[in-house]
């Protein structure tokens, strides 16, 4: 029994959230062939909502680059940031003009004004609803593992000189970067995974296409970059597929004889 795990954006749909068809049919016979199939994504737990993407048969997700961890529904793990803390890092963000995203196993926290001209909240609404909360107002309740934020002008520099020693900082190449606790990644989820599910390190396969992927594919025995990922992903993983939209889970799982 191998286990695989899967980026979401990217990776297993793309930037309209839609899943090829030949990536529902891949997980599919993987299953079938009696492997696992996790979920191993930046987006916190509140955040991997859509029917689409459930529905195609997960038996693990892998949220918040490691902070969460569940199996069959069953939460494993749960690494919370302190509200004191959360705090701190929030007045750090809003004194460096860093429009700001609170992300939780629950709920997703942002001020839609420090978003103006941004479609971004509109987009998660859509796809979180009702998990969508004002960070202002809600003091005190707040319940998150993450951050994630936006660079407007240079001050993005002192935040990260402020924060460095305590959070992995993962900066995209769009002018934005993620805020993880330190020692968390998706690696170390793989990592406490297998440790708490029995699953050898060297039966362990993963996909991904962008920064917050690079210790995955490089943890795994077998990481595989997707066709459209970032030059750095490619040079983390041990083989690149096809693009996601040109059969790359499929050729990938292939290539490997998993399917």
């Amino acid at each position: 029994m191998k286990a695989v795990f899967f980026d979401i954006d990217g990776t297993l749909w793309d930037q309209n959230l839609l899943i090829p068809e030949s990536t529902k049919e891949a997980i599919r016979k993987l299953r079938e062939n009696g492997h696992l199939a996790f979920i191993c994504s930046g987006r916190t737990r509140s955040f991997i909502q859509s029917p689409r993407l459930l529905e195609l048969g997960f038996d693990g997700i892998i949220a918040g680059c490691g902070t969460y961890i569940e199996e069959h529904g069953r939460e494993l793990f749960y690494k919370e940031i302190e509200k004191e803390e959360a705090a701190r890092v929030l007045a750090v963000f809003r004194a460096c003009h860093m429009p700001v995203i609170m992300e939780g196993k629950t709920n997703l926290y942002l001020d839609e004004e420090e978003f103006a001209g941004n479609d971004y909240p509109a987009r998660l609404r859509r796809e979180v609803g009702e998990h969508l909360l004002p960070i202002t107002g809600n003091e005190g309740k707040w319940e998150l593992s993450k951050f994630s934020c936006a660079f407007l002008d240079e001050k993005y520099k002192e935040a990260i000189a402020l924060l460095k020693a305590d959070y992995e900082i993962l900066i995209h190449e769009a002018p934005v970067a993620e805020f993880v606790p330190k020692g968390y990644s998706k690696a170390s989820g793989i990592q406490m995974t297998c440790e708490l599910l029995g699953i050898a390190q060297e039966d362990t396969y993963a996909f991904g296409d962008s920064v917050n992927d690079l210790e995955m594919l490089r943890f795994v025995a077998h990481g595989i970059a997707m066709g459209n990922g970032t030059e750095k992903a490619k040079e983390a993983a041990e083989y690149v597929t096809a693009d996601l939209n040109e059969d790359g889970i499929y050729k990938g799982l292939k290539h490997f004889a998993l399917i």
